[in-house]
């Protein structure tokens, strides 16, 4: 527990996020990480914008603390830069710039948006001059650096835009990010792999992740191609040409006719995806063409990476690396990164804007001189939590009795093994939610990994999402290699401990975990230490006893279009409205059969 502030230096640091997306707070006492939360999780609005003050409060009781306590409130971004660039691109479009500006300048006025510090100061009753700004870039380089266990490393930031950039290359060295290179907007790699996550029927901002499973079913058949609207800088930037895009104003479509006419016409959304079956059968013909241009797009993407990773640690001369940004949740170009580039790597668990309210946070800690750096973030259960009597509260509000109260842990564990043994698919909510977008076995949904009818159950009956979407295996660190092409040596805080990082799994155990191996024969992995997670790790060692097989399959515990569950009465409402046979919260067990 953080303790109020003194005169000996003590700080208190609240970092918030918000008015575009992922909304957060987080929390620094004295340099170490008390809490960081996302807004969403509480307001159960998916990737809230919001002003995060459930978030907030979460953070400060986990501390013992009230506003009056905190030093300083750094907020992730400048507004004032942020509105500039918008001014810019209005006025480069000289037939539509005043009613676009009149439209934007509203909406801002509207939101509050030219007031971000007067709202802080009302929400939290702080002084206006313990209110600072942080810029965009080094706020995602700060949370990316500071969180990593390298005294020294080559920080690379990519995402959509902050107030100019869009991507960054700066040295990390003890206390200080020195910053090498930005790329500015229009030339955006985030910004390109939005347009065609609506060019394939997705909403950009959340269905990014979508392109990476539909890109496993096709080929880059278009990636050269793709790859040649980019030039890519000798410093390791690039520039992007934009008569296929269209990135001003968010509202409409980010890509233009041109596009249409190279590629044909977009994909509707909710539309079949069906890229196995006869040639003969239209679906399937243009089923294989979208997943021919995600995979495309995948490829592009991963080599515009790989060239800013590769210059930045010449430049910087190291081989640790650290990435933050959305673009840094690629995972898929994460396990490239680690393989062909020999480096070791961190990436910040919460990499989009959510992570930037921890990163400014951390920027106003190490500006302070005399200032410790702060210790690596080795777990990323940095959430709220709940105890029995809030499960058992919740469990009685909502009129059920639980099937079964376990007297140990042990006995808990082995009960659930054995219902995930017999097929259950099972609702896991235990300690403190995670940080970022993973679930990492505090808020998951569990499931046997050896049974190939689960891929097609949990998608359609639980997650009610796509059928093509993959299942990530969180399995025993020291058990790994047996399964994984994979370095397990990476420490606690590699990408694979945040699931972070796809590897091949061996072929000769394809077949015996089929439900979490995906159709190109690949896993996002969750390494599980007893250390970081000893529920969770018990639990896949109760299975492995029982079954010989050291993981489960893991999913975020939400149905499609929510936020991962934050509470117990978000957990028994998934539940109920799902086809889960159980759900488990603490020591308490329901299931349908006997409970419902």
């Amino acid at each position: 527990m953080a303790t109020r502030r003194t005169d000996d230096g003590f700080m208190n640091i609240l970092g918030l996020s918000f008015d575009y997306h992922d909304a957060a707070a987080a929390l620094l006492s004295n340099g170490r990480i008390i809490a960081a939360v996302h807004e969403e999780r509480f307001s159960r609005k998916k990737n809230d914008s919001g002003f995060p003050g459930q978030a907030v409060a979460c953070c400060l009781e986990k501390a013992g603390l009230t506003a009056a306590d905190l030093d300083w409130v750094v907020h992730y971004e400048r507004p004032a830069l942020k509105f500039d660039r918008v001014l810019r691109t209005a006025m480069t479009q000289p037939r539509h710039a005043f009613g676009r500006l009149r439209e934007t300048a509203v909406d801002w006025l509207r939101d509050g948006k030219f007031e971000v510090r007067e709202r802080i100061c009302r929400s939290l009753g702080v002084a206006r001059e313990r209110v600072v700004f942080a810029e965009h870039h080094r706020a995602h380089a700060a949370a990316a650096f500071f969180c990593s266990p390298f005294e020294e490393a080559a920080v690379v930031t990519i995402d959509g835009v902050g107030e100019f950039a869009t991507a960054s290359i700066a040295h990390g060295r003890g206390r200080d990010i020195r910053p090498l290179m930005s790329v500015r907007y229009p030339h955006s790699l985030g910004l390109f792999y939005s347009a065609f996550t609506a060019y394939l029927g997705f909403e950009v901002n959340e269905g990014e992740y979508k392109v990476m499973g539909m890109a496993s079913y096709g080929t880059p058949r278009l990636g050269r191609e793709m790859l040649e609207l980019f030039d890519l800088r000798p410093d390791g930037g690039f520039r992007l040409r934009q008569e296929l895009f269209d990135f001003r104003w968010p509202e409409d479509m980010p890509f233009t006719q041109r596009l249409i006419d190279w590629l044909g016409p977009p994909r509707s959304p909710e539309s079949p995806f069906r890229p196995i079956g006869d040639d003969a059968d239209p679906d399937v013909r243009r089923s294989r063409h979208y997943a021919d241009v995600a995979a495309s797009v995948q490829f592009c993407t991963e080599e515009v990476i790989l060239h800013m990773v590769r210059h930045a640690m010449e430049r910087c001369g190291c081989r640790q690396v650290c990435l933050a940004g959305g673009v840094a949740l690629n995972s898929v170009a994460n396990g490239r990164i680690q393989r062909e580039l020999g480096c070791d790597l961190f990436v910040q668990p919460a990499a989009g804007d959510a992570g930037s309210a921890l990163g400014a946070a951390l920027l106003q800690w190490h500006a302070t001189p005399g200032h410790p750096r702060t210790p690596p973030l080795t777990t990323a259960h940095l959430g709220a939590e709940f105890g029995e009597a809030d499960i058992l509260a919740a469990i009685e509000e909502a009129f059920l009795i639980p099937a079964r109260i376990f007297d140990t842990t042990e006995e808990l564990y082995d009960g659930v093994a054995e219902r995930l043994a017999e097929g259950s698919v099972i609702g896991w909510f235990q300690g403190r939610a995670e940080w970022g977008p993973r679930a990492l076995g505090a808020r998951s949904i569990l499931a046997d990994p050896r049974r190939i009818d689960m891929k097609t159950i949990v998608n359609e009956k639980i997650k009610f999402r796509e059928p093509f979407r993959p299942f990530a295996p969180s399995v025993l660190a020291e058990r790994a290699t047996e399964y994984f092409e994979l370095d397990p040596g990476g420490g606690p805080s590699s990408p694979e401990r945040f699931m972070l990082s796809v590897c091949r799994v061996r072929p000769d155990k394809a077949a015996e975990v089929p439900a979490i191996t995906h159709v190109d024969g690949t896993a996002r992995v969750h390494l599980v230490e007893r250390a970081a997670n000893p529920a969770y790790y018990d639990l896949i060692a109760a299975f492995a006893a029982r079954t010989g097989t050291p993981m489960l399959l893991n999913t975020s515990f939400n149905l499609r279009g929510e936020p991962i569950v934050n509470a117990p009465a978000n957990a028994i409402r998934t539940f109920q409205w799902s086809g889960m046979d159980a759900l488990v919260m603490g020591r308490c067990l329901l299931e349908k059969g006997e409970a419902l």
